[in-house]
């Protein structure tokens, strides 16, 4: 784990390069193709207990240093907020969203991000973004949802502290000690938590401008997803750090994992119930179901991905 690892420019796009010729699928649906049935089948025998833990935030609506367009929810029906007291009525509600904020879970689309004009595969951003929406690589993509066996590497518990300091990066090696310390190993067509503790630092400390700092993995990280041919990657921040660990790209890790490897991104989920129960049973791999809402053109999604144990 380290402050301050920055690449520079020309390294950086030998980096993107080189992850780019490793991405194991398509343009289509890109690393999800390493999920097939005998990984899903793999995972389900993952559960034990049959308990269900939320890997969501609960959703934010009040302005904060890190969310000045918070989610808007208000109550919609009864008109005045007042009931009547006879017949029949219905309690209706109305929620407006950004999706890639800096509080609220969410998944990323491959259409997400652009980087020197087009999407992931080199489909040109131009010809598939549009202000009717994604005509190429939507979150509609997953519309019959993300099923496979999760994997939480916690890297505070590594380090002995309850979360990583903003600007801290997880390195290649942190990932693979904290595999070695709980036991586990990842494997193709997983699905890769890494907790960096950014929820729990945010819940008892008080909201800051993530803008400026915040943890997250180093590019050079994304190696290591590469060789184990990760599926899907989330953590309890956004992936990437700040200040940005690469001279002349703001989200360098978000560049590599959709746009060169074609994962799917899911920024902002909660582990500070999942861990404890990981930590105790000395399990740290669990079926793992994700379903993003069903918005055909879209970059991404509110989400709530559950861990089945």
């Amino acid at each position: 784990m380290r402050t301050s690892d920055e690449l520079s420019e020309a390294d950086f796009r030998s980096l993107y390069r080189h992850l780019r010729g490793t991405a194991p699928g398509g343009a289509r649906r890109g690393a999800l193709d390493t999920i097939g049935e005998e990984q899903v089948l793999a995972a389900v025998r993952e559960v034990r207990s049959g308990r269900t833990v939320s890997l969501a935030a609960p959703v934010n609506t009040r302005t904060a240093p890190d969310d000045a367009e918070p989610a808007e929810h208000r109550l919609t029906a009864p008109a005045d907020g007042e009931p009547g007291s006879t017949g029949l009525e219905f309690a209706r509600d109305r929620i407006a969203m950004n999706i890639h904020g800096d509080v609220n879970s969410h998944i990323d689309a491959l259409c997400h991000v652009i980087y020197d004009g087009t999407l992931h595969g080199g489909i040109p951003a131009a010809d598939a973004l549009s202000p009717d929406g994604a005509s190429a690589l939507p979150i509609d993509l997953v519309r019959d949802g993300i099923v496979g066996r999760g994997v939480l590497l916690d890297i505070p518990r590594l380090h002995g502290v309850p979360w990583l300091e903003p600007g801290s990066q997880v390195m290649a090696e942190d990932l693979a000690a904290a595999e070695a310390g709980q036991g586990v190993r990842v494997g193709r067509g997983d699905i890769l938590l890494v907790r960096v503790g950014h929820r729990r630092r945010r819940e008892e400390l008080g909201a800051w401008d993530t803008a400026d700092a915040r943890a997250g993995l180093h590019p050079t990280a994304m190696e290591f997803l590469a060789e184990r041919e990760v599926a899907v990657l989330g953590s309890d921040g956004n992936n990437d750090t700040a200040p940005s660990a690469a001279q002349g790209v703001a989200f360098p890790v978000h560049v590599l994992a959709i746009h060169a490897m074609g994962l799917h991104l899911l920024d902002y989920l909660r582990f500070e119930d999942l861990a404890p129960i990981c930590a105790r049973d000395g399990r740290w791999s669990f079926l793992c179901v994700i379903a993003p809402l069903r918005l055909p053109a879209a970059t991404g999604s509110p989400v709530n991905p559950l861990a089945i144990l």
